[in-house]
């Protein structure tokens, strides 16, 4: 159907084209993918088996959604990506202010404009991608923000009388007729806003002042909310989520391929952009493995939750801070370091409810605890473990290597080294070669003076070696040796 050519609803007719709601147009579309076995939500990972079949079966039996989640947990992004599954085109009679459909007119306007010109009546094409609304519930917004009320402008200038419904001004729901309408953190919405929802979700029709006017109105509707607002900032009134058909429960990333996934399907574009900066996958799970030990740290509120976004903006500032290294010494390109963590920290710092202890330690302090935890988890999946106490028949893989600490003096790993300064310096560690050698042989060669500095971050943060921040870097050494020769 070449919709250019249909311009009035007498063409339209002839083309046979048959209406229906939007809910049955969703339907529909959503079928003949699933019969296809084309993926219906493009770019979600982790939900294969849990959310997406949910909310395929709520489209598919026209429900109205409520998605219920932390935040972070790409909610919004579910939504919108209903769009897809919506015609490409809708005919509305031309001028329409709520999308009326030529077939089955609602409002004032489009009836009477049907009864004058009957066939000739024009018609114009609305993409999918118009048929979207979105509001983000605040306390704020009124009855006549959502659904309309008397606009005295309109009245004075078409000198008419407030009790004649031409003089009605729609709001955002009568408008998003035939669309997909979101309502974001639906329980800050007022009680007595949500209960002027109640006939649209459940008759379809509003009301608005005294008017007996009633509009069929027809809206896909998909609401938002987060569990901690039950608590903390209001609720979703018992009546209202009875009419919504199916509530639907997000979850964070159960892995750390998926969360890894995610960020890097997010920061595609950083990435590209600084393609001069190599970034070795341990320092990306341990990227991760932090998201996942701040969702159970005693530090933060778990019921606000940990966004995706952490890891998101994290993995960009762990980028910049390399590539602001490779600026500063004149280089071409670089590999990121473990000491580039540091520069992740305003990125966590942001992103974190801390409860009363997480407050006491300071926020700096739970970023820094939560890299440290990310570093100790990682560990133990390449190296034996540490043992606190041992039996002086055990033989310690670390030995020669905390021997080699004693030794010196100290070691320091400067920010500003250039590359080749900074594998010099690690490479002057022999054990760390051996020790490499035993337990991970088959690393990349690009990932192996990453994995050097990630030995001695985790000597030292099961209290092997001793480590202090310096103003540019940082400073390793024995703990007796230190303790010595502080005496």
């Amino acid at each position: 159907m070449n919709i250019e050519n249909i311009k009035t609803f007498g063409e339209l007719k002839k083309t046979g084209y048959q209406s229906k709601g939007i809910k049955e147009e969703l339907r529909q579309n959503l079928l003949q993918k699933i019969i296809k076995k084309e993926t219906t939500f493009e770019g979600i990972h982790g939900y294969e088996f849990s959310v997406i079949p949910e909310l395929e079966r709520a489209i598919l039996s026209k429900h109205n959604i409520n998605l219920l989640g932390l935040r972070g947990q790409a909610k919004t992004r579910l939504a919108r990506q209903m769009i897809s599954f919506l015609d490409e085109y809708i005919p509305v009679v031309s001028g329409s202010e709520i999308n009326d459909d030529p077939f089955h007119p609602i409002s004032r306007f489009a009836k009477t404009l049907l009864h004058e010109l009957g066939d000739e009546t024009p018609v114009s094409w609305l993409h999918r991608e118009d048929r979207f609304a979105e509001k983000l519930a605040t306390p704020d917004v009124t009855v006549a923000d959502l659904i309309g009320d008397v606009d005295p402008i309109k009245a004075a200038n078409l000198k008419l009388t407030y009790a004649d419904d031409r003089v009605i001004h729609f709001g955002m729901i009568p408008r998003a007729n035939r669309c997909i309408f979101v309502i974001n953190e639906l329980p800050d919405l007022q009680a007595r806003i949500q209960v002027a929802l109640f006939n649209i979700l459940q008759e379809g029709d509003v009301q608005i002042r005294g008017f007996k006017l009633r509009l069929p109105l027809d809206i896909q509707f998909v609401f938002t909310a987060n569990p901690e607002d039950y608590t903390n900032r209001g609720s979703i009134v018992t009546p209202l989520k009875d009419r919504i058909g199916s509530q639907i429960l997000t979850h964070y990333p159960e892995d750390i391929q998926t969360a890894r996934t995610i960020t890097e399907q997010e920061t595609a574009k950083a990435i590209a952009e600084k393609e001069n900066v190599y970034v070795p996958n341990l320092a990306k799970d341990i990227l991760e493995q932090i998201s996942f030990e701040a969702r159970e740290s005693e530090f933060i509120d778990a019921k606000s939750g940990v966004s995706a976004r952490l890891s998101i903006t994290a993995f960009e500032n762990l980028l910049s801070t390399a590539e602001r290294r490779v600026l500063q010494n004149g280089d071409i390109e670089t590999t990121v370091r473990l000491g580039d963590f540091m520069g992740i920290i305003p990125a966590i710092t942001g992103k974190v409810e801390l409860v009363y202890e997480g407050e006491q330690e300071g926020a700096s302090q739970v970023a820094q605890l939560l890299i440290a935890s990310a570093i100790k988890k990682q560990f133990l999946g390449y190296f034996p473990k540490i043992e606190k106490l041992k039996k002086d028949t055990d033989i310690d893989p670390y030995d020669e290597l905390v021997s080699w600490f004693f030794e010196q003096s100290g070691f320091e790993l400067l920010d500003a080294m250039t590359d080749s300064e900074y594998k010099e310096k690690l490479d002057s560690i022999s054990p760390l070669e051996s020790l490499l050698q035993n337990h991970v042989p088959d690393i990349a060669e690009e990932d192996r003076y990453f994995f050097k500095e990630f030995v001695l971050w985790a000597l030292s943060e099961y209290k092997k070696l001793s480590r202090h921040h310096l103003g540019d870097g940082l400073h390793f050494r024995d703990v007796y040796g230190g303790y010595i020769s502080g005496l």
